[in-house]
């Protein structure tokens, strides 16, 4: 059973790394191993309580972008009743590029969700995978396609994109059902292949985070409330703990990408996951 103290640790660091692009379920994986804290990652109770700390951060996500929400609501709705996507309606067209991108991750999620839940037992192969997703960023920015943009806000730069475009940012999320790839850094790493200066993309990449995780949340969530009284009050004090990482984490990112890259965070993956493979290797 986890103890207080290591759901809090757990639920802070994932509402951390789900939005920089390291990796959540990577870390949630490996510091358990690292610190030898005896926790079967592969039971249902342990699952649950990472999907309280998704559906957390989540909920931050909505709060925080609740304005842009309204909006794309709004605007899908329009397009609904007019049964036509006016190209020239940011929000509407928006909307229904976050639909279509949804879809290949929430698919895949259904179909290989067992799959996946058994590569948490390998904490060095998700060690590797980090190293990986290092590899991922520094090649997103070294091949990243560059646009002038005009004088526009992020999300009209955003409804710029094909539709194809959001195709391929919406099967990018789905190598972040590995553990040790980050979802937003697929994400990121292809909207800015597709055009998107990193502002843009990392708005993207939020905006998308709210109804995946949502979704993954809801199938698990009842399961929440069957746990018993013991297992349920640690995945609270967690679920707090990432909400809070979460809105601070959300807040600096849309502050730094406006002028920074990803290579700091494909550093730390890189040299991360190297050490972290090394340490478990020499147990």
């Amino acid at each position: 059973m986890i103890s207080f103290f290591q759901a809090i640790v757990l639920g802070f660091l994932q509402g951390v790394t789900e939005l920089f692009p390291v990796s959540s379920l990577g870390h949630s994986v490996i510091i358990p191993a690292l610190f030898g804290w005896q926790i079967n990652q592969n039971s249902d109770a342990f699952l649950t309580f990472l999907v309280a700390t998704h559906f957390a951060t989540a909920l931050v996500l909505l709060g925080f972008f609740w304005n842009d929400w309204v909006l794309i609501g709004k605007g899908v709705f329009r397009s609904l009743k007019n049964r036509f996507i006016d190209p020239a309606d940011t929000y509407a067209k928006l909307g229904w590029m976050i639909v279509i991108a949804t879809i290949p991750v929430g698919i895949l999620g259904v179909l290989f969700q067992e799959k996946v839940q058994a590569l948490l037992s390998s904490a060095k192969v998700v060690a590797i995978v980090l190293v990986a997703n290092g590899v991922m960023l520094f090649a997103a920015e070294y091949l990243r396609k560059k646009r002038t943009e005009d004088n526009v806000d992020a999300d009209t730069k955003i409804a710029k994109l094909s539709w194809f475009d959001s195709v391929k940012v919406g099967l990018s999320e789905c190598i972040a059902l590995v553990p040790g790839f980050s979802r937003t850094g697929s994400t990121l790493a292809a909207s800015l292949a597709s055009g998107l200066d990193h502002d843009a993309a990392a708005r993207f990449s939020f905006l998308l985070a709210a109804p995946v995780i949502f979704a993954a949340a809801l199938l698990k969530l009842p399961d929440l409330f069957a746990m018993p009284a013991g297992a349920s009050a640690p995945t609270v004090m967690g679920a707090v703990a990432a909400a809070i990482a979460a809105y601070f984490s959300v807040k600096f990112l849309s502050k730094y990408f406006k002028t920074k890259t990803l290579a700091p965070f494909a550093g730390y993956c890189l040299a991360a996951g190297a050490i972290f493979f090394f340490v478990l290797a020499v147990r």
